[in-house]
């Protein structure tokens, strides 16, 4: 099947033609005539099987052939998102489909100034994707119109209800004109997604692309057993025996990222962090310059679990296994896209057994568990006080009261992620391991096998 047999629009198909795609994914091929119908949808798919273009193009369709009449610019199609960076994808897709079209789309978003955004939204757009906590600051403020709204997209549902959204997205309903289009995509299919969708959806078209939690099939996954402060020595022996070029590392915490980071950073390989607590100045220059090439290692938190498109990423690692172990499925999923090969690893400590088994019960698989690799124990170079990274060399002591102090409670409130916290990156874990002095290679290999 190719897309001009889903019957979408010249200036559609040739934005397609651009961007290098000849044929419609799965999710596409239901999907896409659903939305031009104008069925609700309940649609259940895999992270990188082409979800956005799934909405997108029939929105953009849709919006064209009932263009707004007059000088007002009220959003026609609003997408909510749970993250930054995931709005700031589906808003660049949504100009990238739509660039044949007199369409406009635009991003809301916190960790940013919302003035340029009042006068933005003021000028007027078409379609509107936003994280929930700015978009009811905005709306608050009497800067978002939303009585004009035909289509709602809730893009990523699950994880907006895992990061404690519900409440937002209430109130944003409320805001809504009763009679429009009801759009639900999230790459897994909970219970709590069902009942979210029994009470949205009006008679809904339910798309199950594949198995409920299932990874990507071209995902190669593995684990090593490796004690907690031997992990970064491992870490950095698995990148430059492999010779990684980009992997993308995930930490609980973002105190854990930093640390990783300045743990990588002296040991010679080049690495950034991405966090909530980052600016979104920041956060944007750190993934460009990864997707560049310029750093090798990019540590993230759950945050960026959701919203990263990297082409033929090739390694993903759990350097700490996520408490919520369908958070698992979505980080590995950044790696295996779009028909490409990638891999997973995953660090798994003494303490972590039991998230390891949670795993593998969603999947309804085992990960095969490697031989640990005999490794060094190399110390990073000591750094300045001023520099603050003062777990990170010789001092595992240090690390391991930072890691006390900041885990094994739960984590104080539930942000709005991606506004001006930045979200709950941290859930109920321990901190990320200390930087242990001592060598333990082959006395960790018999403890572990």
């Amino acid at each position: 099947m190719s897309f001009s047999d889903l019957g979408l629009l010249p200036e559609l198909l040739r934005a397609v033609a651009d961007k290098g795609y000849d044929s419609p994914s799965p999710i596409q091929i239901q999907a896409i005539p659903a939305v031009l119908g104008g069925r609700d949808v309940l649609a259940g798919a895999q992270t990188g099987t082409g979800k956005t273009a799934g909405f997108v193009l029939p929105i953009l369709q849709r919006l064209s052939a009932d263009q707004a009449n007059g000088t007002l610019r009220a959003p026609r199609a609003l997408v909510l998102t749970p993250t930054r960076e995931l709005a700031a994808q589906v808003a660049q897709s949504a100009r990238d489909y739509g660039k044949y079209m007199q369409l406009r789309t635009y991003q809301v978003f916190g960790g940013v100034s919302i003035n340029p955004q009042i006068s933005a939204l003021r000028s007027g757009c078409d379609i509107l994707v936003a994280t929930p906590g700015r978009l009811l600051d905005l709306a608050q403020q009497r800067a978002a119109d939303l009585s004009k709204v035909q289509v709602l997209v809730l893009d990523e549902a699950d994880r907006m209800l895992d990061m404690g959204f519900i409440n937002d997205i209430r109130k944003i309903i409320k805001l809504l004109p009763q009679k429009r289009q009801n759009l639900l995509f999230s790459a897994t299919y909970s219970d709590d997604i069902r009942g979210l969708a029994e009470r949205l959806l009006h008679d809904p078209l339910s798309i199950q692309v594949a198995p409920r939690n299932a990874p990507i099939e071209l995902v190669e996954q593995r684990a090593y057993r490796v004690q907690k402060e031997q992990k970064r020595h491992l870490l950095v022996h698995l990148i430059q025996e492999g010779q990684w070029r980009q992997v993308l590392i995930f930490t609980r915490t973002k105190h854990g990222a930093n640390r990783l980071t300045q743990q990588l950073e002296g040991a010679g390989i080049q690495a950034a962090a991405i966090h909530g607590n980052k600016s979104q100045a920041a956060r944007v220059k750190a993934l460009d310059m990864f997707k560049r090439g310029q750093v090798t290692a990019l540590v993230a938190t759950e945050v960026a679990a959701r919203g990263l498109d990297i082409k033929e990423l090739p390694q993903v690692v759990n350097y700490e296994l996520p408490n919520v172990p369908e958070d698992y499925v979505h980080r590995i999923g950044r790696t295996g896209r779009a028909g490409a090969a990638g891999e997973a690893v995953s660090l798994v400590s003494s303490d972590e057994g039991g998230l390891l088994r949670d795993i593998e019960r969603v999947l309804r698989r085992s990960i095969p568990v490697l031989p640990t690799p005999v490794f060094k124990i190399v110390e990073s170079a000591p750094q300045s006080a001023s520099n603050g990274n003062r777990g990170s060399g010789d001092r595992p002591q240090g690390d391991r009261a930072h890691g006390e102090a900041r885990g094994n409670r739960p984590a104080q409130g539930q942000g709005r992620q991606g506004q001006n916290h930045g979200g709950r990156d941290s859930r109920r874990a321990p901190g990320g391991g200390g930087s242990g002095t001592r060598s333990f290679g082959q006395q960790q290999r018999g403890r572990f096998r």
